[in-house]
């Protein structure tokens, strides 16, 4: 704040002393008033000054404790994480983002949470099984998530360190509860699988009865470390178990191959088969082409042979009919007259007359030519 400024004296005015003499000393001359831009220097300098104790502080104690933490003023919330806020030892209800944030140092206390997926790892888990073997399981890996509307709530259940709670001590609990319940053979091979999904499944029921913030994605489980001397049995027997399946597989091949042998000789049979019915189905009908061709060939001989045998029979009857037209008596008779003149045989005799010109023997002779006739023409 500026000072007051003294008012000017008056050139009337001259000062007097306490009995109000006039003062032969001349009056001090007011001081100058300070400039002001001599507190402007200095406010500037402090606020520099201020702003770069707290970048050193922020840059110097940046990954540093929770003690650290409560006395910085800037503070930074990462990615994937989620500012809680503490405050004489209570949970605030403020919730911040990623990024920059200020805060009350000493009175606030401040720890990013992350909301993404983690990995928490769980290392040697004594367990002992059903028979009474001790076994160790070197490494359990739970990936699990909490959900970012349910970090206020189980943080003011179960603090900042809520996995030890859900997470290594319930496997610890999960891992014993299930080796004491099976026994080795069942714990290291038969039910080795099921180890995983059965973890997964107890601690999400638990987490969803009583922090349903935090979800389990899944737990990959190591194969537990056994005695070196059942170990070796195991391997023993593993190998014997490995011997027989190999000669399973091998009886197996040999199946197949004796199968496909088989297959393939039913398969050429069936072809053979196949050409041997269609080569016979060939000369079948080969055979009824040619019985259809002899048989066109039959009826088309005999269709000519009756034609013939119709033809002749025809001419037969004809000529028969001809000569029955023909043949009469005065025609036998000039033919008979014709065939004794050509007769170059001379008998000599007295009879001669009598057998050439006998009556009767040419007319029984006509008459025997008409009843032949006669007969042929009933033919």
């Amino acid at each position: 704040m500026d000072p007051p400024q003294q008012r000017p004296e008056s050139p009337m005015e001259i000062p007097m002393d306490q009995q109000g003499r006039r003062s032969e000393t001349p009056p001090p001359r007011p001081r100058p008033a300070p400039a002001a831009a001599a507190g402007g220097d200095f406010s500037a300098i402090i606020t520099v000054l201020f702003f770069f104790i707290l970048i050193f502080s922020f840059v110097a104690f940046q990954s540093s404790s929770t003690l650290t933490n409560n006395l910085t003023l800037l503070h930074q919330v990462p990615e994937g994480h989620v500012g809680m806020y503490w405050r004489g030892g209570a949970l605030l209800k403020t919730i911040t983002e990623p990024g920059f944030h200020l805060k009350m140092p000493l009175v606030t206390q401040f720890e990013p949470i992350q909301v993404t997926l983690q990995t928490d790892q769980v290392r040697d888990i004594p367990c002992g099984t059903k028979g009474g073997v001790m076994i160790n399981f070197e490494k359990i890996e739970v990936v699990n998530r909490l959900h970012k509307d349910y970090v206020y709530e189980t943080l003011l259940n179960y603090g900042v360190q809520y996995d030890n709670t859900w997470i290594y001590d319930k496997i610890h609990h999960e891992i014993n509860q299930f080796c004491s319940a099976h026994s080795l053979q069942q714990v290291y091979i038969d039910m080795f699988d099921q180890i995983d999904e059965k973890m997964k499944d107890a601690l999400q029921g638990d987490c969803t009865r009583y922090a349903p913030g935090i979800e389990i994605i899944s737990v990959r489980v190591t194969k537990p470390s056994i005695p070196e001397s059942i170990r070796r049995n195991f391997e023993q027997m593993e190998q014997e178990r490995t011997n027989v399946l190999i000669a399973m597989e091998k009886q197996k091949v040999a199946e197949k191959e004796a199968e496909t042998r088989k297959k393939m000789a039913i398969t050429e049979a069936e072809k053979n088969a196949q050409v041997s019915k269609i080569l016979m189905q060939q000369k079948l009908m080969e055979k009824d082409s040619s019985r259809m061709q002899e048989e066109i060939e039959n009826q088309m001989y005999m269709a000519r042979e009756k034609s013939l045998a119709d033809a002749s029979f025809y001419r037969l009857m004809k000529e028969a009919e001809a000569n029955k037209l023909k043949l009469t008596p005065e025609y036998l008779e000039l033919r008979f007259i014709e065939a004794i003149a050509n007769n170059s045989k001379i008998f000599f005799g007295n009879k001669v007359p009598n057998m050439v010109f006998d009556q009767r023997l040419l007319g029984n002779f006509l008459q025997s030519v008409a009843k032949r006739g006669d007969t042929e023409a009933e033919f």
